[in-house]
């Protein structure tokens, strides 16, 4: 039914994983998941982590090259409450959310404590300045060495060399990297051989934190309702993604656990 429990190679080992319609996910806290990053920034070593939810599940299960991307992750932590229950029902009964934006604070708050210099890439320039002075407020001691949003197009290879060598010429140790399900999860394994340091793809965490996008009470995160509630919100933009990708989770992950169907 999916089962395994052998973690990543010098990434996540020693904690338990599951697969969930062929889509590896970690059986992580947000306190276990906190200290690997911020010793992985220590170092001075290129890894990634995803945070993943029922979208990037059904993303994956339609594009086998994006599916090895994210099996190829340091880590990837349970984001949405679909994926607890799996995780749950698969063997794992501690499993609880690792929620992007959550992580995010989680990851802030120990690397100003500890003085781990982090940076943000993508988001729109009005989304990175509402999160860098958000997150100035919560941690005044925050060391941030680099944002930069890029244009809603594809790089040229000089521009793209150009970032690589501002993020490393920076010393940014942890890179939050806020481009959307599948694009920043393709970023960072695209990158991660150019960059000596933590990548963690947080999607929407920058306009949540920025204040740009309203998060889900957390009654209805606790629920798995936070779909609802941002489908409400953003009708036309994300439709397709909610009533077209929920359904068939819903049905291929009961196919998996009664084992009518192995990934």
């Amino acid at each position: 039914m999916g089962r395994s429990d052998v973690g990543r190679p010098g990434g996540a080992a020693g904690t338990p994983t599951r697969t969930v319609l062929g889509m590896r996910v970690d059986g992580g806290t947000y306190e276990s998941s906190v200290e690997r990053i911020v010793g992985w920034a220590a170092q001075h070593r290129p890894r990634y982590v995803c945070v993943a939810n029922v979208h990037m599940t059904m993303v994956a299960h339609d594009a086998p090259d994006f599916m090895a991307t994210v099996n190829s992750a340091d880590m990837v932590t349970s984001d949405g409450m679909p994926l607890v229950f799996m995780l749950k029902r698969l063997g794992l009964p501690e499993a609880e959310r690792v929620y992007g934006p959550t992580l995010t604070l989680h990851v802030c708050e120990a690397a100003a404590a500890q003085g781990v210099p982090v940076g943000f890439y993508g988001g729109t320039p009005e989304a990175v300045a509402g999160l860098r002075a958000e997150l100035a407020r919560r941690f005044p001691g925050l060391d941030v060495r680099y944002s930069y949003s890029p244009p809603f197009r594809e790089l040229t290879a000089e521009e793209d060399n150009q970032v690589v060598e501002g993020i490393v010429a920076s010393g940014v140790r942890i890179l939050f990297v806020g481009l959307g399900c599948p694009k920043q999860e393709r970023w960072m394994a695209a990158h991660k051989d150019r960059l000596p340091l933590v990548q963690l793809g947080v999607g929407a965490a920058f306009a949540f934190h920025a204040g740009q996008v309203k998060q889900a009470p957390a009654w209805m995160q606790a629920r798995g309702l936070e779909w609802l509630f941002r489908l409400a919100v953003e009708p036309r933009r994300l439709w397709k993604r909610y009533l077209y990708n929920n359904p068939r989770f819903l049905v291929l992950a009961a196919m998996q656990l009664v084992g009518l169907r192995r990934f």
